[in-house]
């Protein structure tokens, strides 16, 4: 049996769906924020525990927390999922046809890329060859900043890779439209847009993962195939490594699981 939903959690639900996507240190302190003045008893190593009674009764609604692990510094996000609508088409009723057209596209770019960007150049080359009407390039800068005001992209130095928020909402479609190159990772079994990998079996580890399970080997080969791992270990440098990665980003996880 479900546990109770208190207002507490009522409220933490209300506060992550208005933000969108929060980031982990700011969701404990709404946690607390939120039992103390509903007056609910607060554990503070219990997040994912409260998280997992708002599950419990979003799953009726087809709805979700997710909690999503940036491969850049591993902090976790929290995102409130719709599991209904898990295509790019849950977008449809902020965008236009064209645009929604060009973020395809720039996924497209980003996915199937070998380091997970695509630069702004690549991006609007493609703004002329739609199959509806043509975009100008003023208006398809235009619309990339709006994507990453909007947290679908984020973009650094002219290079454009999926947002946080975007791997979190989008896994499912990710992983049914991108067979052939979407992998997750064989540690922590989180999607992996971006991921150093073997060069001998091909599997893939965000960085953060590749750090945690390097720390604890004596010398560094791939857990699955046991080949000398390759590619160059963050915070350990070998000479004469060879390198051969994917820049990471973000690994997901289900924010029900402890």
């Amino acid at each position: 049996m479900a546990a109770q939903m208190t207002d507490a959690h009522r409220r933490f639900l209300q506060v992550l769906m208005s933000n969108g996507i929060t980031e982990g240190s700011e969701a404990r302190k709404i946690h607390q924020h939120c039992c103390e003045t509903d007056k609910v008893y607060y554990a503070h190593d219990k997040l994912d525990d409260f998280i997992s009674t708002i599950n419990s009764h979003l799953q009726p609604l087809f709805m979700q927390i997710r909690k999503g692990l940036s491969e850049d510094d591993g902090r976790a996000h929290y995102a409130v999922v719709n599991l209904a609508e898990t295509e790019v088409t849950k977008m449809a009723s902020d965008y236009t046809e064209i645009e929604l057209e060009l973020f395809r596209k720039t996924m497209d770019l980003i996915i199937l890329s070998e380091n997970g960007f695509a630069s702004s150049t690549d991006i609007l080359n493609l703004a002329d060859q739609f199959k509806t009407k043509k975009m100008k390039k003023k208006e398809a800068e235009q619309v990339l900043k709006v994507f990453v005001e909007d947290k679908w992209l984020s973009e650094k130095n002219g290079e454009y890779t999926l947002h946080t928020r975007c791997i979190i909402e989008m896994e499912q479609y990710i992983l049914s439209n991108y067979q052939d190159v979407a992998r997750k990772c064989n540690i922590c079994h989180s999607l992996a847009i971006q991921s150093q990998v073997c060069e001998s079996c091909g599997i893939g580890m965000h960085l953060p993962c590749v750090r945690k399970y390097f720390r604890a080997q004596a010398e560094p080969r791939c857990p699955k195939c046991n080949e000398f791992w390759s590619c160059d270990i963050p915070g350990m440098s070998r000479m004469g490594s060879q390198t051969h990665h994917r820049t990471p980003f973000l690994a997901l996880d289900d924010a029900s699981k402890t």
